[in-house]
């Protein structure tokens, strides 16, 4: 085992012995240990991805630990998530100030600042794998401590949200081989109903985006009951058209509530997406610099108590294709003076994470920061298989 493999197995064994709520801790004292590093601090990036949130060490004396969030637009926080690189600057007092993103699988957890007195390109390299292990420390210990999750809010959370947000994906983020998703869910402090759902197996990308109608505890209790029903169908191995049958009998046996959601399975070799709308806003796609909605048929909503039958739509999907599928706090009321088209073209070279962002941010900005309904936005970015030689993919206009 080479050296660096060493110090990283041995940052992870101290991680896994600490208490959960003392990740922080641990890489601070590794990096102390073996570079003389000072005020050692994490910054979470709150839910809504608008601010920072300081999380100092354990014994940190500087009282760092109670800062006030910092604002992200324009900081040079911004700049490394945004780049996800490293940035090094002096300190003013002879040191060099560090900040390195800490990201897992494309999921912006946060970022890790640490003062050093000498910084060469090892030393650096080093900070950056520091980084890398704590986003999977943290990913881990978030299962066991309330820690991290406090550490992601700037606002006061209702009851509504608290258990809305216990229904999303823990993150927000993903990248893999096919494809790179990412999705965004405000306000946050206050609930109406939305949710974004995604997982990965072998073969198939389940996504899921859902509105129940109403407000408040009712609409987030609504919520709970589809996402729930759409989750047991999913994980019995049903397909899109299974799942929006038994989230409708869902609703129709134990609520007298409706919600829209569009289902969607793909298939990772093929791109091939198989696809269930009910009653939802269509979906946009970006393709050759052109944003066009996807005009699909659109079924019944769920729970709606006349006899109803959902039907499978296929859409196939290109490499270098973007989909964005919104629910109606995108479009409606304040929101529909925003300029959704032109943000989407604009940022059609942006990671889709930053893309969320713009929208969500124009939607904010068109309603003077006071939504009357979620806003949801998924970003769907499909690059294709790219294991497969060029000429074994499947044609694309299929």
């Amino acid at each position: 085992m080479e050296g660096g493999d060493l110090e990283l197995g041995e940052l992870l064994a101290a991680a896994e012995a600490a208490p959960p709520g003392e990740s922080v801790d641990v890489v601070a004292r590794d990096l102390q240990k073996r570079f003389g590093a000072e005020r050692v601090s994490f910054l979470f990036v709150d839910l809504i991805g608008q601010r920072l949130v300081r999380l100092a060490a354990a014994d940190a004396d500087d009282g760092s630990d109670r800062a006030e969030p910092i604002d992200l637009q324009g900081s040079v926080y911004d700049s490394v998530l945004r780049t996800q690189r490293q940035h090094v600057e002096p300190d003013g007092q002879g040191g060099r100030r560090v900040i390195t993103p800490v990201t897992n699988r494309g999921d912006c957890i946060g970022v890790l600042e640490v003062t050093l007195q000498s910084a060469d390109d090892t030393v650096l390299g080093q900070v950056r794998e520091a980084a890398h292990a704590l986003a999977y420390i943290i990913v881990t210990d978030g299962r066991f401590t309330d820690l991290y999750h406090l550490g992601r809010r700037t606002t006061e959370t209702s009851l509504a949200a608290e258990i809305q947000h216990q229904l999303l994906p823990s993150a927000p983020c993903c990248e893999a081989e096919q494809f790179t998703l990412a999705a965004g869910l405000v306000p946050a402090d206050d609930i109406g109903g939305d949710t974004y759902d995604y997982t990965l197996d072998r073969d198939t990308l389940h996504l899921s985006i859902t509105d129940a109608m109403g407000h408040d505890t009712n609409s987030a209790l609504l919520a709970t009951l589809l996402v729930g029903a759409l989750r047991r169908s999913r994980r019995s191995g049903c397909d899109a058209l299974e799942q929006a049958d038994d989230a409708h009998q869902a609703l129709l046996s134990h609520s007298r509530g409706l919600a829209t959601g569009q289902l969607l399975c793909v298939d990772l070799e093929t791109g091939l997406c198989e696809l269930v709308n009910a009653g939802h806003p269509w979906p946009l796609r970006l393709r050759d610099g052109v944003v066009e909605e996807i005009k699909l048929a659109v079924n019944l909503p769920f729970g709606v108590a006349t006899p109803a039958s959902y039907q499978l739509q296929e859409l196939q999907l290109r490499p270098g294709d973007r989909l964005i599928l919104l629910t109606d706090g995108m479009l409606e009321r304040g929101a529909a003076t925003a300029d959704l088209a032109s943000v989407i073209h604009d940022t059609g070279a942006l990671h889709p994470r930053e893309a969320v962002r713009a929208l969500t941010a124009a939607v904010l900005d068109a309603c003077h920061g006071s939504l009357r309904d979620d806003a949801t936005v998924l970003i769907l970015d499909w690059h294709g298989d790219r294991r497969r030689p060029v000429g074994t993919r499947p044609d694309p206009q299929r």
